[in-house]
């Protein structure tokens, strides 16, 4: 069984966005099916939607969202076959950032909790590429590149009860190999901590319940929360197949950007990194004068720069340089350089995911529309790179 189950708790208004079609249909339907078009405007009281200003208020709505999808996912629960599991399709982004609570998804959490009370146990994720880049909503912003299918299967009626301490012990024991995965698989930054639901969600609903230190029960909130914590450590742990300079950006990055900072700051941070600032001057990843600090943007790189002649290559200057040369040239002049690089070039796309996840918690738009687009150009720049003398296939635009 399988089902694409839109209205997205609160993000489209259908019933609204309907009225636009609905008023001209029914002028020129209405004497054909009379009872389809008796009223003015779309009826919208029904519509599965946590709208406030239909319910009076957000906790109303949310209620109301609430029972009405547990009944249909009870349903759905009720006729599904245990021999085969249910698939969701499910294309919701939306993060909340709660001190102490970590970052999580009122849509998800909303949803995912419908899904349990109904009986389901979550299976995984599979992200499938369904959304078109150049959809409105995707114009410019970092919007979900794929739909996240949601695998379920009905619980076992003998699961077991575990706590707190059991299931934090399982999710970092099978989240970190799911992860990597998913990053074979070239998913996009920007879908990843999306898809890296399902495997962690696949370890909380496998219990009957989980409990925490007062024996009270887990929320799903909080399941997720500690989701997304996990996410994060593990590709914190990724650091490690990095360079000194590498790991030392990468920490100057999460706390400046590409703005100046204090000399003395960085050169601190540069022992603990077991390496200098001025040993990064001179591999070319930033600028230092005056007592300031900055990382170079991609686009302040040189466009000479050659890297089998560069005797401190780092993996920082490889994603970046990447990066310069797919904006100025496409993936075709990224493919060159990628080929240059040959298998080191993998490493600079696992810093890639790293780096949008910082981006995205720091709020810095711009910066994780580059990380994300080098990820997914990344199978075409591969297929490029491993035939650079073949003709590229000419071809224009359908319209």
């Amino acid at each position: 069984m399988s089902t694409d189950p839109p209205p997205y708790y609160d993000n489209i208004g259908y019933a609204d966005l309907s009225d636009f079609f609905y008023v001209w249909l029914r002028r020129s339907l209405k004497t054909i099916f009379p009872n389809l078009f008796a009223t003015l405007a779309v009826p919208k009281a029904e519509e599965l939607v946590a709208t406030p200003y239909r319910h009076g208020s957000k906790q109303k709505a949310e209620a109301f969202f609430l029972d009405g999808m547990t009944r249909a996912m009870h349903g759905l629960a009720e006729q599904a076959h245990p021999g085969f599991p249910v698939t969701i399709y499910y294309a919701f982004k939306q993060s909340e950032t709660e001190s102490g609570a970590g970052t999580v998804s009122t849509g998800w959490e909303t949803f995912l909790d419908v899904v349990i009370k109904a009986g389901f146990s979550v299976s995984g994720t599979w992200p499938m590429r369904t959304e078109l880049g150049n959809r409105m909503i995707g114009s410019g912003t970092n919007a979900l590149a794929s739909s996240i299918i949601l695998v379920c299967r009905r619980r076992e009626a003998d699961a077991d009860i575990a706590t707190r301490r059991d299931f934090i012990t399982a999710l970092k024991a099978e989240l970190p190999g799911a992860l990597q995965q998913m990053q074979k698989g070239n998913i996009a930054p920007v879908d990843l901590a999306q898809a890296a639901i399902g495997p962690g969600m696949a370890v909380y609903t496998r219990y009957e319940k989980v409990l925490d230190a007062e024996g009270n029960h887990l929320p799903v909130r909080e399941a997720l929360s500690l989701i997304n914590q996990t996410l994060d450590e593990t590709l914190a742990e990724q650091e490690g197949d990095f360079d000194p300079d590498t790991r030392w950006a990468l920490a100057w990055f999460e706390q400046s950007g590409f703005e100046e900072g204090e000399y003395g700051v960085a050169e601190i941070l540069s022992k603990a990194k077991d390496t200098s600032v001025a040993g990064m001057v001179e591999a070319g990843i930033l600028t230092s004068g005056r007592g300031k600090v900055r990382l170079f943007k991609p686009g302040e790189l040189p466009e000479e720069w050659d890297s089998t002649a560069d005797p401190r290559l780092t993996v920082w200057e490889m994603v970046h340089h990447l990066i310069r040369v797919l904006e100025a040239g496409g993936e075709g002049a990224a493919a060159k350089l990628a080929a240059k690089l040959g298998s080191k070039a993998e490493t600079a796309r696992e810093l890639c995911y790293r780096l949008y996840t910082i981006c995205e918690r720091k709020k810095r738009a711009p910066e994780a529309l580059s990380y994300n687009t080098l990820v997914q150009s990344w199978p075409e720049i591969m297929r490029l790179a491993r035939s650079p003398d073949k003709p590229e296939p000419v071809g224009g635009e359908l319209f």
